[in-house]
């Protein structure tokens, strides 16, 4: 903790015995260490106002001089409410930039619609849930602690007729379906073409279906979705969440990633799972007193779609399509089985450490062409030395300005932009043309 907020032990010691004040440096390096910690508290607290306050002094997203961590204190000192003002200004303005990003889905996503599609409403719930679900965590892990040493996939094909009476099948060629139950046959049917990573999950999302059933139905019920498609889309999201958290159990997986730094071919190796598994597995330590690194996490298709995400940093992805072409995961969904590593900035002057990888799914046929994605896991700078694909990269060199949405993205310099920013004035020169054929204010 001392060395991410650039401080030594003693002085952190002293802090935590209240031998030394809470200085303005500190809390701005408080404040963007620690953001989700920070913003805990009274919102009349002294200390608590002033982290906002250096926090809206310093966003770098603002076009105009940034003021100094000496200066926003002394402000705050002299005119309390107007420092009052400017954090609620600051936050206004980050609600904007927000509903900006709205909009920008609604254009994307065709303009119109009443309501929100069943899987943006699930989509969305997990998010508001962090993409923690803890009731289901922790059964997973009790479940998982209770059964027999073994082959994972032997094991749960045990447990899938002992327990529920539920026989696995094999076939060579499923139809396209990569599983199916029948409740009747009570037979549980899998397509012999998928890796075996691919069918230990379809093992475990079987077996969590039937042994958290009420759990389960519980979460969906209280979930305020609407009900029929909503919340059938929410109990199989809730399904798969359950049959990761089964096949990598909380304690133990956080404790593995942290030994290897988060490499994900060893965690999978020692897991049995897939390379986007454990991504996405990564994704959700957000356990209240015992939290991972916060990742976020995403996929690509070959047409730049975003079909998974999540974020538990502060950067948020467009919800439909139309993200930066600079990200590295659209050049890795080009060049399967490929770690590519990118050092970025967003527009606010954050800056992240991401891994994107090119995968290839098999279809069993050529009559289905396989599926090609590429996925892709970050963390802010300030976890860099815990990632081990931030390594060749180097902290503080040259980052590649990224965005989220050319409509919502305020670089004026960016060659590689589609459409210039919802509610910008374009102007034209017509004896110059750059790459861009126009800039904006």
């Amino acid at each position: 903790m001392a060395r991410k907020i650039g401080i030594s032990v003693p002085y952190l010691s002293q802090m935590e015995t209240g031998e030394r004040p809470l200085t303005a440096p500190v809390l701005l390096a408080l404040t963007r260490a620690f953001p989700a910690q920070w913003t805990m508290g009274d919102p009349e607290d002294a200390a608590i106002l002033l982290a906002e306050t250096l926090e809206a002094a310093a966003d770098p997203s603002v076009p105009a001089a940034r003021l100094t961590a000496g200066e926003a204190e002394r402000g705050l000192r002299q005119q309390p409410l107007m420092a009052q003002r400017m954090v609620a200004l600051h936050a206004a303005f980050r609600r904007s930039q927000e509903q900006l990003r709205i909009l920008d889905d609604q254009v994307e996503a065709g303009a119109g619609e009443p309501h929100r599609l069943p899987w943006e409403a699930v989509r969305d719930w997990f998010h508001a849930e962090s993409n923690y679900i803890d009731r289901l965590d922790r059964e997973a892990e009790t479940i998982a602690g209770q059964l027999p040493d073994g082959d994972p996939a032997t094991v749960l094909r045990e447990q899938l007729w002992r327990r529920f009476g539920v026989s696995v099948v094999s076939l060579a060629d499923h139809e396209g379906r990569l599983r199916s139950f029948d409740p009747a046959a009570r037979e549980l049917r899998v397509d012999r073409s998928q890796p075996p990573e691919t069918t230990l999950f379809a093992l475990a999302h079987q077996y969590v279906r039937l042994q958290f059933a009420d759990s389960i139905a519980g979460i969906v019920e209280q979930s305020g979705i609407a009900p029929d498609a909503g919340r059938q889309l929410l109990a199989a999201g809730l399904a798969n969440y359950a049959a990761g958290a089964l096949l990598m159990p909380y304690s133990r997986f956080r404790a593995a990633a942290r030994v290897c730094r988060h490499d994900i071919d060893r965690l999978r190796q020692n897991f049995g799972t897939s390379f986007e598994q454990t991504c996405h597995r990564l994704s959700t330590l957000q356990r209240p007193g015992a939290p991972g690194i916060p990742f976020f996490f995403c996929r690509v298709d070959m047409a730049g779609n975003i079909t998974k995400r999540h974020s538990a940093t502060r950067l948020q992805f467009a919800r439909f399509g139309g993200a930066c072409p600079l990200w590295i995961m659209h050049e890795a969904v080009a060049i399967p089985d490929r770690i590519l590593v990118q050092h970025a900035e967003t527009p606010d002057g954050i800056r992240y450490m991401i891994m994107a990888k090119g995968l290839v799914k098999p279809s069993g046929s050529y009559r289905r062409p396989p599926r090609r994605y590429a996925v892709a896991l970050g963390c802010e700078e300030s976890h860099a030395r815990q990632f081990i694909y931030a390594d060749s990269l180097g902290i503080g060199g040259t980052a590649t300005p990224i965005g989220s949405s050319c409509r919502i993205c305020p670089r004026a310099d960016c060659d590689q932009r589609a459409f210039p920013p919802a509610a910008s004035e374009i102007h034209i020169e017509p004896n110059v043309r750059t790459a861009v054929p126009y800039n904006f204010r």
